[in-house]
C-alpha cells in the first residue's frame, strides 16, 4: 500500500514538473550529466529530452565560461554550501544566447550522501533588456543634464538636501558636486531670504501647487550675488508619495543688466524727445503769443494816446479784447492737449451747438470757404463739453480752410450709429455721435495721417501754427470717451470726423441770457482779494470796487491770514498757485480757524488737490460777469456751504 501511496504521489510531483513551462527544471547527476528534462527547459534552451538527456549541462555555458571552470565551480559552491545562485548569459541549441538567473541545489539521500543536483533556470531575457533600456535612459538623461552649461538643473530631497549637481550648477554657483552635495539648498539664498523663511515657502509651494517660480537674488560660494529664474517641480512616485523636487536656475543677471541699460536708453530718449516737444512749442506758442501780444501793446497804446486827445477808443479796446481772449483760446488748447482743462461733461445739442456758432465759423474761415451742413431731422444728444466742442469744430473747420487755399466748400454731417466692440476706432460698443468736417482740399497720404494726431505735428508753414489743433481735438474726444477718426487720399479731400458717446440725459442750455454786473449786489460785501502777482491782485480788486464791494489786498497767504485776525472779512478771493502756501491750502486754514467764511479758489488749472475739488472755484482768465456770478453765488451758498463751480467759457463774439 505504501509503495502504491510513493508511486502515486511521484507521478504526480512528475506531472508537476513536467507541466511548467516558465522555469527550466531539470536534474543532474553528481558529475553534472543531466538525467531529466521538463517543458520549461526545452523551451528555453531548445532541446529536446532526447537530445540531451546524458549530455553534460556545461554546454549551457558561454565558451569563455567554459574555458574559465564555472560550471565545476557553480556544482561544488551548491555541493559544499547547499546553494549556488547566479545570473548571467546562457546558450541555446541554436547558438543564441539569453540572459538567466540560475539556482542548484545538491540532493542527497537520507544518509546524507550526494546523489546530483536540482537545476532551475529562469530566462529574464526581456527584464534584462528593460533595465538595460532604463539604464541606458538614465545614462543619456544624466548626460544631457551634465552637458547642460545655461542651466543648474539638480535635485533635492524632500526637506531640501542637494542629491545631484550638473556643470551648469557648477558655473553658476561656483562650487563642485563634492563640496555642495548633501548641503541645504537654502544656502543659495541671501540672509534676508533665509530669516523671511523664503526657501522653505518655495518648496511648500511646488508640493502643494505642483511647481514654484520665481526671480530674484541668489548667492554664489564666493558671496557674489547674481539675479535668477527659479523653477522647482516636484518629483513623485507612481503611488504620488513625494520624492523630492527638481530645480532648474537660470543666471539672468546680463539680461537684466541689458533691461535695465535699455530702459535707461529709452527714458533718455523720450526725455530727448520731450526737451524736442518744449522746443518746438516754446517756438510756436511764443510766435502765436507775441502777434497777441502787440496787438494788445499797439491798441492799448493807440486807445491812451486817443483818449488824452478824448477821442473814440472803443476799437482800440475791442481789439485788444480780442487778442486776449485768443490768447485765451490758445491757452485752452495747450491745456487741453496736455489734459489738464478739467470738462464740463454734460448732455449737448450738437445740431443746436453747429447752429449756434455758425456766424462765428462764416467769420473765421472768411468767405472764400462755404459751410454746409448735413444733419438728421432729430440726433440724440452728446456726451461731451460744449464749450470744448465748439472749440474742436472751430479748429476742425480752421484745417479745412487752410487745405482749400484758393477757397472751396466745407460740409459739417452729423449722424447717430451703433458700433461693435473694437470695429471703429477701438471704440467700446455702443452708440455714438458722428460729428464729421468734409473739405476738397489737397488730400493726405497715409504717412501724413499716421502723424497727424501728434502734438506739434503740422503741414502748415513755419510760424503758422503749434501744431496742437489736431492733438487738441484728439486729447478732447478721449476725455470724452469717444474718438477721432481721419479718412483722406491725396487729391480726394479730408473727412475728419469726431465720435462721441450718446448722452441718456436732457440737453443743458448753454445760450443763457446776459448777466447784469450788479444785479444781486444790494449788499455790499467785505471781500479780501489774494494774489502774489501785484498787478494780476490789483486787477481783480478793481472788478470787485466796480462791483460795489469794499476790497482789502494781501500778496501772501500769511498777509491774508493775518488780516483775518484783524479784520470782519465776508468773502476771500485767493489764487491758487502761490509761494509758500497755496489757495487750496489756505482755504483749508481759513476754514478751520474761521468756520463758515466762503473762499473762492482761482485757477488757471484744472487740478486741485482732491479734497478741494468741491471749493468755491473760478477759471482764469476770467470777465467781471464771471467773477460777480461767483461772488452773488458765494454770498447765497455761504451758509450751505453747497460746493459751486464757475467756469469761464471763451466769448467768441
Amino acid at each position: 500500500m505504501n509503495t502504491l501511496l510513493s508511486d502515486a504521489n511521484s507521478n504526480r510531483f512528475e506531472l508537476l514538473v513536467q507541466s511548467i513551462t516558465d522555469y527550466a527544471i531539470y536534474i543532474l547527476d553528481r558529475t553534472g550529466i543531466v538525467i531529466s528534462w521538463n517543458a520549461g527547459a526545452r523551451r528555453f534552451k531548445g532541446y529536446e529530452a532526447e537530445e540531451i538527456i546524458g549530455q553534460h549541462f556545461s554546454r549551457f555555458y558561454t565558451p569563455e565560461e567554459q574555458a574559465a571552470g564555472i560550471p565545476a565551480i557553480a556544482l561544488a559552491t551548491a555541493e559544499h554550501e547547499g546553494r549556488f545562485e547566479a545570473e548571467g548569459w546562457r546558450v541555446r541549441k541554436d547558438g543564441s544566447r539569453f540572459w538567466a538567473t540560475v539556482v542548484i541545489d545538491p540532493i542527497r539521500d537520507p544518509a546524507g550522501n550526494l546523489l546530483g543536483f536540482a537545476k532551475i533556470t529562469r530566462d529574464l531575457t526581456e527584464r534584462r533588456e528593460a533595465q538595460e533600456a532604463l539604464r541606458k535612459s538614465e545614462e543619456r538623461f544624466r548626460l544631457l543634464v551634465e552637458s547642460v552649461t545655461d542651466y543648474a538643473i539638480y535635485m533635492l530631497d524632500p526637506v531640501g538636501t542637494i542629491t545631484s549637481w550638473n556643470s551648469g550648477a557648477a558655473r553658476f554657483k561656483g562650487y563642485t558636486a563634492d563640496e555642495i552635495m548633501g548641503q541645504n539648498f537654502s544656502r543659495f539664498y541671501s540672509e534676508e531670504d533665509r530669516i523671511a523663511g523664503l526657501p522653505s515657502r518655495a518648496l511648500h509651494t511646488a508640493e502643494r501647487e505642483g511647481r514654484f517660480e520665481a526671480e530674484g537674488w541668489r548667492i554664489r560660494k564666493d558671496g557674489s550675488r547674481f539675479w535668477a529664474n527659479v523653477v522647482i517641480d516636484p518629483i513623485r512616485d507612481s503611488g504620488g508619495i513625494l520624492l523630492g523636487f527638481a530645480k532648474i536656475t537660470r543666471d539672468l543677471t546680463e539680461r537684466r543688466e541689458a533691461q535695465r541699460a535699455l530702459d535707461e536708453a529709452r527714458d533718455a530718449i523720450i526725455q530727448t524727445q520731450k526737451m524736442d516737444a518744449i522746443g518746438k512749442l516754446t517756438g510756436g506758442v511764443a510766435h502765436d503769443f507775441n502777434n497777441l501780444l502787440a496787438v494788445i501793446v499797439g491798441s492799448l497804446d493807440l486807445a491812451r494816446m486817443r483818449l488824452a486827445s478824448g477821442a473814440d477808443i472803443s476799437r482800440y479796446l475791442d481789439n485788444a479784447m480780442a487778442a486776449a481772449e485768443r490768447g485765451a483760446t490758445l491757452t485752452q488748447r495747450m491745456l487741453a492737449f496736455a489734459r489738464r482743462q478739467e470738462l464740463k461733461l454734460q448732455s449737448v445739442d450738437c445740431i443746436a451747438l453747429v447752429r449756434g456758432m455758425a456766424e462765428l465759423l462764416q467769420s473765421t474761415i472768411g468767405t472764400s470757404v462755404a459751410i454746409d451742413t448735413r444733419f438728421p431731422l432729430t440726433l440724440a444728444p452728446a456726451h461731451a463739453d460744449p464749450a470744448q466742442l465748439e472749440l474742436a469744430l472751430l479748429n476742425l473747420a480752421v484745417n479745412a480752410r487752410d487745405a482749400m487755399p484758393d477757397g472751396g466748400h466745407i460740409v459739417i454731417d452729423a449722424s447717430e450709429i451703433m458700433i461693435g466692440d473694437g470695429t471703429t476706432n477701438g471704440l467700446a460698443s455702443g452708440s455714438y455721435i458722428r460729428l464729421s468736417v468734409i473739405d476738397e482740399g489737397e488730400g493726405m497720404d497715409a504717412a501724413t495721417i499716421e502723424r497727424a494726431r501728434e502734438p506739434f505735428f503740422t503741414t502748415k508753414g513755419i510760424g503758422k501754427g503749434t501744431g496742437l489743433g489736431l492733438s487738441m481735438v484728439h486729447g478732447f474726444a478721449q476725455q470724452c470717451g469717444g474718438a477721432l477718426g481721419i479718412a483722406s487720399e491725396p487729391g480726394a479731400g479730408t473727412t475728419v470726423s469726431l465720435w462721441l458717446p450718446v448722452s441718456h440725459a436732457e440737453p443743458i442750455d448753454e445760450h443763457a441770457g446776459p448777466v447784469d454786473l450788479h444785479a444781486g449786489n444790494a449788499v455790499h460785501l467785505v471781500i479780501l482779494a489774494v494774489d502774489d502777482d501785484n498787478l494780476v491782485l490789483m486787477n481783480t480788486a478793481g472788478m470787485l470796487e466796480d462791483l460795489g464791494h469794499t476790497v482789502f489786498q494781501a500778496s501772501s497767504a500769511a498777509d491774508a491770514l493775518r488780516m483775518l485776525e484783524e479784520a470782519n472779512v465776508d468773502l476771500v478771493v485767493t489764487d491758487h498757485a502761490m509761494p509758500g502756501m497755496t489757495g487750496a491750502q489756505l482755504a483749508d486754514v481759513i476754514e478751520q480757524n474761521h468756520p463758515g467764511l466762503p473762499v473762492i479758489i482761482i485757477t488757471g488749472f484744472a487740478e486741485l488737490p482732491p479734497h478741494a475739488s468741491g471749493r468755491l472755484r473760478l477759471d482764469k482768465p476770467f470777465k467781471q460777469a464771471e467773477l460777480a456770478r461767483a461772488v452773488m453765488a458765494a454770498s447765497h451758498d455761504a451758509a450751505s456751504g453747497r460746493p459751486v463751480r464757475f467756469t469761464t467759457p471763451i466769448d467768441h463774439d
